[in-house]
């Protein structure tokens, strides 16, 4: 099957002004945050992005749909777009070299986005019916009573509760869930191909959260609609996602079928983060933590693997060069040296 979507060697830097009073007072900074990333998505399928806060997740989630400020910056590689929103595939657009007009007729039509935050990503000011509404005006619908009863419709659909009440209130008038399905709702109104979503249910008490997976499991049932949900939360992703890419100090450093990895985690920085997820075994001990810390960008990324210094069975070899990837099985690779030398002694 051919991919939907297809990143490569993704790198993305952050400039950094320093302040009067610093040494390097006056001076801008690139900072390395994302570095060489690769991974496709395809057609009809839910891909996990997982990883600790300041592995850069977000800012490659961001980077596809040209979402990233002016002091973060694509440095690298290429974001090629497979699709259309006619269903059909078609020669790949490197999402990197559109304009920003060319990038706005994608946005929402076929390639959307949910955030962590959704009262900051709706207007206070505007009535949830014309926050949905308005991504049908921005890609061409013009008639406001077919509009008004697309907007029903798929409240209805995607079962939002007394859709003709919901739509003249206001984001305040509601719970922090509501406004996050309010939010799929915005994002899926126009069928886009596929949705990323960043972090959608981090706020949410865990009844709303399983309402919300329930919610993006029937839009990718219903829809065909192929999903990149980032978390941190591998309980979470080993519900939903099919397919699981491990994240950190901006490298993908292990990827594979979900189960797969759940049963085999092959590379160190993926066992310690499964050995911090509670369960009723550890119940009443304290968790299991990774010892150290992500380092900071100011602080730079280690050479060789992003988790050695953070790693118990690092090796002279680990210090060098990222290593390549190597095949664990025929859906599940890894970039751990180490994972390689216990398999050939």
């Amino acid at each position: 099957m051919a991919a939907l979507l297809s990143v490569k060697n993704l790198s993305i830097v952050i400039r950094k002004n320093f302040s009067s009073g610093s040494m390097n007072s006056g001076r801008t900074k690139l900072l390395g945050a994302v570095e060489d990333v690769s991974f496709d998505i395809y057609p009809g399928e839910i891909v996990g992005l997982a990883g600790e806060s300041g592995s850069g997740k977000s800012l490659t989630a961001f980077s596809i749909p040209g979402l990233l400020d002016e002091n973060r910056l694509v440095s690298h590689g290429f974001i090629l777009y497979f699709g259309d929103n006619s269903g059909k595939t078609n020669r790949a657009r490197d999402l990197l070299t559109l304009t920003d007009g060319e990038l706005q007729s994608i946005r929402g039509k076929e390639i959307s986005m949910i955030f962590q935050e959704p009262f900051s990503s709706l207007n206070p000011l505007v009535k949830i019916g014309d926050q949905i509404a308005e991504t049908l005006l921005l890609h061409g619908e013009k008639d406001k009573g077919r509009i008004k009863k697309q907007v029903l419709e798929f409240m209805d659909k995607l079962k939002l509760p007394n859709p003709e009440k919901l739509i003249d209130s206001y984001p305040h008038n509601l719970s922090g869930g509501m406004c996050q399905r309010v939010m799929i709702a915005l994002a899926m109104i126009c069928r886009p191909r596929l949705l990323i979503a960043d972090e959608p249910t981090t706020a949410l008490d865990q009844d709303t959260q399983s309402q919300i997976i329930s919610m993006m499991k029937e839009i990718n049932r219903d829809f065909g609609t192929s999903i990149l949900f980032i978390s941190h939360d591998l309980g979470l992703i080993r519900d939903f996602c099919g397919r699981l890419l491990v994240m950190y100090g901006g490298r993908i450093l292990e990827e594979g079928n979900t189960a797969e990895i759940f049963e085999n985690p092959a590379h160190e920085y993926t066992k310690g983060l499964l050995r911090c997820i509670p369960n009723k075994a550890n119940k009443g001990k304290d968790l299991a933590v990774i010892p150290g810390r992500i380092p900071s960008l100011e602080e730079g990324r280690p050479r060789g693997c992003p988790f050695h210094p953070r790693c118990q069975k690092a090796r002279p070899e680990c210090k060098q060069e990222f290593p390549p990837a190597r095949t664990v099985s025929s859906n599940h690779t890894t970039h751990c040296v180490t994972w390689g030398m216990r398999n050939e002694e």
